[in-house]
């Protein structure tokens, strides 16, 4: 009987980042729980990647792009088949989607976007925050999987030298309501904020949208992901996708740099649990110095093209 299963996403023929978070915590939770480590993924090729990280086996379902219907259906399927005590699944859009149907199914309890997490006496002990990151929540999950999503970069991925998980096929429903049209991926290379270590976020400061080129400048240079503020979405400056917030995503990088950004609590809320933050603003009295580790009061017109050319000149050498 296995101890916890994990959802593994894939990109490109690899694990997602946070995928390799969640099979590393899976691992621990394992051990406390006196079983195995095992995942659930629609590509077979990932077999060998998920053993690194210590999955004995991997359930595959031969399913094409991400539905919710279907994948609701293999992974409950997935979670039956292999007894698994814990089901965890990385705090991704399909994470966040795939947890509480799941769960639903299962007539399980969930917890969402966690960033502690541990296993005893037959429970699922989990801390979440709460109140926009103001203060957290610790949670016992009920049920038999309990099912909980974790937060992006709050646990390290860390591999366990295993060999290729075992591939064990998963049958279940294939009927859908919907079907997937078209997929839409951003541009070559670019990184994604919800797995990004480094996040370089504009703001209002920046005055108009061609004035991003500057925080993608730094962002390229520094090997950093694009944020933005929701005021900077909201004005059709850049994507919803790069949303930093309560309504966008939540982020953890190890370094988040905000420039013109004044720090409403909404954001606050999306980027207070990262682990260095350094801010950029004209005004010295503006709430994101609260928080920020390092805050630099001035123009972010001269700041950033000079700080993008001191990046590139320390990777120069």
């Amino acid at each position: 009987m296995a101890g916890v299963l994990v959802f593994c996403e894939v990109k490109e023929g690899k694990l997602k980042k946070v995928s390799r978070e969640a099979l590393s915590i899976g691992r621990k939770l394992a051990e406390q729980s006196g079983g195995d480590l095992v995942a659930f993924s629609n590509d077979a090729s990932v077999a060998e990647d998920a053993g690194k990280y210590g999955a004995k086996k991997l359930y595959v379902a031969k399913l094409d792009a991400y539905g919710t219907e279907t994948f609701t259906a293999a992974l409950a399927q997935a979670a039956k088949d292999s007894g698994a005590a814990v089901l965890l699944l990385g705090g991704t859009s399909n994470g966040r989607d795939l947890a509480p149907r799941v769960a639903a199914r299962l007539d399980v309890g969930v917890a969402s976007d966690v960033d502690q997490l541990s296993y005893g006496d037959g429970k699922l002990t989990a801390r979440r925050p709460v109140y926009s990151g103001k203060a957290f929540a610790t949670v016992e999950i009920t049920g038999t999987p309990a099912v909980a999503t974790t937060r992006p970069n709050a646990f390290p991925a860390e591999e366990a030298g295993g060999g290729a998980a075992e591939v064990v096929d998963v049958t279940a429903s294939s009927d859908s309501k919907s079907k997937v049209v078209e997929t839409k991926t951003p541009e070559a290379g670019e990184l994604t904020i919800s797995e990004a270590d480094i996040i370089v976020s504009g703001g209002r400061g920046l005055k108009e949208a061609q004035n991003f080129a500057l925080i993608k400048d730094l962002a390229h240079a520094i090997g950093g992901a694009v944020g933005a503020s929701r005021a900077t979405v909201d004005a059709g400056w850049i994507d919803h996708q790069h949303q930093v917030g309560q309504t966008g995503r939540v982020v953890s990088p190890n370094l988040y740099i905000a420039a013109g950004v004044s720090g409403a609590i909404q954001h606050l809320a999306g980027m207070s649990s990262s682990k260095h933050i350094i801010a950029i603003n004209k005004d010295p009295e503006a709430p994101i110095f609260r928080i920020a580790d390092l805050g630099i009061v001035g123009d972010l017109f001269q700041i950033l093209p000079a700080l993008t050319e001191e990046v590139k000149k320390a990777k120069a050498h």
